[in-house]
């Protein structure tokens, strides 16, 4: 049943991927590497960051293994290799991403010596070698254990809507392995990046007075090495257990309809469109250069988005067509996603760049004092919320109505009208890659311009770089945007699969189970879950805020030391010890990642124990049904906030430094204000991503528990 010919394109795409990959990784590494000045730079940057990522790995992969070999004994030895190996993949995408970021910078800030437009391939196609990557691992990754789990290792025949079956809930593991891993990566990464940020800006800008990367500031080589760490390999494993994730989850809820129509194409649309849109992202990241060195670099990547946008949604027009039994209703369910996908990089846009008026207003409140500026900083932070929920909450309802509009019969019209919100969920990840791209874009053109600067290359070079870096900080908050809107669509559609995985526990049909199952608030037990499931995200996020805020004050106190003992760093005659400050971040970050990267595992499985055992099976589903849906809304208008503001934060203080201000008094609010926004938008906001989804896996997984 698996044997059309139009199926092949899912392995031969993700083959396409890691071939155009590893093509553009050749083409990046062959560019010279600039002066010897510039170089040893580089080598500080890669060599702290390449040391970090192999000690937090090691961390990750002792974690790992514990939890895969408990899950194989406890549950199911094919779910628990399936958990590593998602693991595995997850963390080989953001070493990928980390190496190809750590070795464009140098070439991005040589190319600048150049041209913008050597300058903008460099960096962008560095930071497309991740988004493809990324895309094309989870495809085949996937792909891989459906294939070979429903053709050679469940009991159930090959072919059979049990084998499938069987196939899919077992391979549940590969998407919790995958977000498992990514928690632990973004959370480090994020502690990392930010402590050194948060040191560097406090003692280098405000009290030294000394621009942003001046070689004199000790915590600057820490700062540019936890760019690559926290966006590059932090949002590649981010990024990487979403596709996962959604495309399993998609792919559950396809099973219910091919229970009932015998088509297989309800369950293999989701991997067909992800490859789909692997090939139309390549496309797009392949036109992205200017038309002259004055043109906006912008203007390039926008343009290279809409081809991208353009070409997958013809693609899905296919994919709709072929394997969907002609119905063009879920083709329209697509369109919603992406254009979800452009209205809330658009929402974002316009909360975090400087022309418009939230950026406009915390800057004029910089004018009376640090304590305003954060005032300000928090209400645009909540303010973000009602725009997205709007676009987020329009999006669900459409895609959920068109749906339902050609269910067979009234009982199957929720199945329909889930999986018209999964239509939407695919239809806005099939950008992904593109939009990958554009995130590990920032911290190489971020590098790119430190480089520049501590190696005191002409002034045009640096005009050049920091043209590319100004974009830079505008696509990573636009990506975060995208990511989170991307989690709120997923942790829906994995609602609907957690629900069919325990009416498969109980053998129900599972129209049965949806007509006659509903989570009662009303209850005691079921309210108290649901105010766990928020609590939860609270919690975590304390906690990664607080995390940073440790390692900044140890941080802060190296600076200070050195400045004060060794007088003649800030005089220009004595090289400030930078290693002492990387071991800082890096210790910091392995230490405070371990109990927020545990709390999200431990707390759903051990409530969904206590209410099976206190309360009964009925309860304990509940119970973990609410705690997901209000965990997941919580997360999701918390993320929202802290994204938005901490973005809007930091381009105040850009929009202030643009206007000739540094070294004022509302210089120094601005930068105040940044420093309390960057663990929100670097560190707890895009750790929040993954935990919504962690969330949804975990219960997925572990659902066999709380049935008795």
């Amino acid at each position: 049943m698996l044997d059309d010919p139009l199926y092949y394109t899912i392995p031969i795409a993700g083959i396409i991927g890691l071939l155009f990959a590893g093509f553009l990784t050749w083409w990046i590494l062959k560019k010279d590497t600039g002066t010897p000045e510039m170089k040893a730079i580089s080598d500080a940057i890669r060599e702290g960051a390449m040391a970090y990522l192999a000690r937090q790995y090691k961390t990750i992969a002792i974690f790992s293994v514990i939890l895969g070999v408990l899950i194989a004994v406890g549950i199911n030895w094919l779910t628990g290799l399936a958990f590593l190996l998602g693991a595995f993949f997850s963390a080989l995408s953001g070493y990928i991403g980390m190496y190809v970021s750590v070795n464009a910078n140098i070439r991005t800030a040589s190319a600048a010596r150049r041209s913008m437009n050597e300058a903008l391939s460099t960096s962008f196609r560095g930071g497309a070698v991740s988004g493809i990557a990324v895309v094309a691992l989870s495809l085949l990754g996937v792909a891989s254990i459906f294939y070979i789990y429903s053709g050679y290792l469940v009991d159930a025949a090959p072919g059979t809507y049990e084998a499938y079956s069987d196939a899919l809930f077992l391979g549940v593991g590969y998407a919790f392995g995958a977000s498992f891993a990514a928690l632990f990566a973004q959370l480090g990464g994020g502690i990392y990046t930010k402590a050194a940020d948060v040191g560097a800006d406090l003692v280098g800008k405000v009290e030294a007075g000394i621009p942003e990367d001046d070689p004199r500031n000790p915590a600057v080589i820490a700062d540019l090495v936890g760019d690559n760490v926290g966006d590059c390999a932090g949002r590649g494993a981010d990024l990487f257990e979403s596709t996962a994730a959604e495309n399993i989850g998609a792919m559950i809820l396809g099973l219910a309809i091919f229970a009932y129509t015998g088509n297989v194409g309800w369950f293999m649309f989701p991997l067909l469109v992800r490859a789909f849109g692997l090939l139309a992202g390549l496309v797009g990241i392949m036109t992205v250069k200017l038309r002259n060195e004055d043109e906006d670099p912008m203007k390039a990547l926008n343009r290279g988005y809409y081809v991208t946008c353009i070409i997958a949604a013809i693609l899905f027009y296919v994919a709709v067509k072929e394997l969907l039994d002609g119905e063009m209703v879920f083709f329209y369910c697509g369109m919603i996603g992406i254009a979800l996908s452009i209205v809330i990089v658009y929402i974002t846009q316009y909360y975090t760049a400087g022309e418009y008026r939230p950026v406009k207003k915390i800057a004029a409140a910089s004018e009376t004092g640090a304590a305003t500026n954060i005032i300000a900083g928090i209400s645009i932070g909540l303010e973000t919320t009602a725009a997205s929920i709007v676009a987020i909450a329009t999006a669900l309802i459409g895609s959920y109505v068109l749906g339902t509009t050609i269910a067979p019969t009234e009982s199957y019209e929720f199945i329909y009208g889930l999986y018209g919100t999964a239509a939407a969920t695919m239809g806005m990840l099939t950008t992904c890659a593109f939009i990958l791209a554009e995130d590990t874009f920032g911290p190489i053109t971020d590098n790119a311009g430190g480089i520049v600067e501590m190696s005191h290359q002409p002034e045009e070079v640096r005009v050049r770089t920091d043209r590319l870096d100004a974009i830079g900080n505008t696509t990573k908050a636009l990506t975060k945007g995208y990511a989170m809107g991307a989690a709120a669509l997923a942790a829906y559609l994995l609602f609907g699969a957690f629900f069919e995985k325990v009416a498969n526990l109980q053998g129900m049909e599972i129209v049965d189970f949806y007509q006659n199952f509903h989570v009662d608030l009303m209850q005691p037990a079921v309210f108290v879950a649901a105010m766990v499931g928020a609590m939860l995200v609270y919690l975590f996020s304390s906690l990664a805020i607080s995390a940073v805020g440790k390692a900044a004050q140890n941080m802060i106190s190296e600076v200070r030391r050195q400045f004060k003992e060794r007088p003649g760093i800030l005089a220009g005659t004595e090289k400030p010890d930078y290693a002492t400050c990387v071991d800082i971040s890096t210790k910091g970050a392995l230490k405070a990642m371990i109990l927020p990267g545990i709390l999200p595992v431990v707390v759903p499985v051990a409530l969904g124990l206590l209410y099976r055992f206190a309360f009964g099976t009925d309860m304990a589903i509940m119970g973990v049904g609410a705690f997901l849906m209000v965990a997941t809304i919580a997360g999701v208008l918390m993320a929202l906030f802290f994204n938005n503001g901490g973005g809007a934060w930091d381009n105040a203080k850009k929009f202030i430094e643009a206007k000739g201000l540094k070294g004022t008094p509302q210089h120094a609010a601005s930068v105040v204000g940044d420093t309390v926004g960057d663990p929100f938008k670097d560190t707890a906001g895009p750790s929040l991503h993954v935990l919504v989804k962690l969330l949804s896996t975990i219960t997925l997984v572990f659902a066999t528990l709380f049935i008795a």
